[in-house]
C-alpha cells in the first residue's frame, strides 16, 4: 500500500493531503492569501503526526505541478524535491487543472452523462486566474480524458462556443467566477460556485502514477508555468 504526502500551492490555497492506498488519512489546508511560506510546512508537520505516521514511512510525495501562481508553484515544488532529496523518496507530478477536474466531477465516476442542445457529454473545464480576463483552463471529460490542452486564454462571449453547442459544460475555479458573467447566458454552461483546488483531487491521480512508476526527475524537474514570469518594476518615488 502506498503511502503519499500530496502538496497543492499552485493557486491562493495552500493545501496538504495524506492518503494510503488511495483512501484520505488527513487534510489540511487554507484559502488566505500569501500563506503558503508561512503554512506548507506546518501543514506536513501537522498532517505527519496527527495520523501517527513519519515522513520516513512516505512512499511518494506528490506535487502540484502547475500551470498556477509562479510564487505557489515555486514554494510547493521546491518543498516537494526538498523532502524527496532528504527521504530518498520518489516525486510525482500531477498536473493542476486535470486534478481540478477530478473534484469537478461527482463521485462515483458515472458513464458519460447526456446532456446539452445536442445531446452531446458533459464536460468539465477547470479555470485558474491568470490576470485581468485571461485564465489557464483545459477541457476534461467525466473520465478525466483531456479534450482540450491546457492553454492561457483570454475569455470573451464566444469562447468554448465549439463545445458549448452539443455539450453541458461545468466550469469550476477562481478562473470561472470571473469569467462567468460573460459565458453564463449560454443554455449549455454551467458553473460551480467557490469551487477551488486542493490536495484532496491529487490523490487518485498520485495513487495511479505511483502505482505504474511514472516518477519525475528530480535534478531536473521544474513547475509547468505556461507563461514566462514577469517581474513588476518598483514603484519607488524618484526611480524612472
Amino acid at each position: 500500500m502506498a503511502l503519499i504526502l500530496s502538496i497543492e500551492t499552485a493557486t491562493e490555497v495552500c493545501s496538504v493531503a495524506l492518503s494510503r492506498d488511495n483512501k484520505l488519512l488527513g487534510i489540511r489546508e487554507s484559502s488566505a492569501r500569501n500563506v503558503h511560506s508561512a503554512m506548507l510546512t506546518t501543514f506536513i508537520d501537522e498532517i505527519i503526526k496527527s495520523s501517527g505516521v513519519s515522513l520516513a514511512m512516505l512512499d511518494a510525495i506528490a506535487v502540484s505541478m502547475g500551470p498556477g501562481s509562479y510564487t505557489g508553484l515555486r514554494i510547493g515544488v521546491a518543498t516537494a524535491k526538498g523532502l524527496c532529496y532528504a527521504l530518498d523518496k520518489p516525486l510525482i507530478a500531477i498536473p493542476t487543472l486535470q486534478a481540478m477536474a477530478v473534484g469537478m466531477t461527482p463521485p462515483p465516476h458515472p458513464s458519460p452523462s447526456r446532456g446539452g442542445a445536442g445531446g452531446g457529454v458533459t464536460l468539465f473545464c477547470p479555470m485558474i486566474d491568470a490576470r485581468r480576463m485571461e485564465v489557464y483552463c483545459a477541457v476534461y471529460d467525466n473520465e478525466n480524458q483531456e479534450i482540450r490542452e491546457v492553454r492561457a486564454e483570454i475569455i470573451d462571449e464566444f469562447s468554448f462556443q465549439e463545445y458549448l453547442a452539443d455539450n453541458v459544460v461545468v466550469f469550476g475555479g477562481v478562473g470561472a467566477a470571473k469569467c462567468k458573467p460573460l459565458l453564463e447566458s449560454h443554455p449549455n454552461a454551467s458553473f460551480i460556485d467557490d469551487f477551488q483546488a486542493s490536495a484532496l483531487f491529487m490523490i487518485g491521480l498520485a495513487t495511479e502514477k505511483f502505482s505504474q512508476n511514472l516518477f519525475e526527475d528530480l535534478a531536473y524537474f521544474e513547475p509547468f508555468y505556461l507563461k514566462d514570469f514577469v517581474a513588476g518594476k518598483p514603484r519607488v518615488k524618484g526611480l524612472h
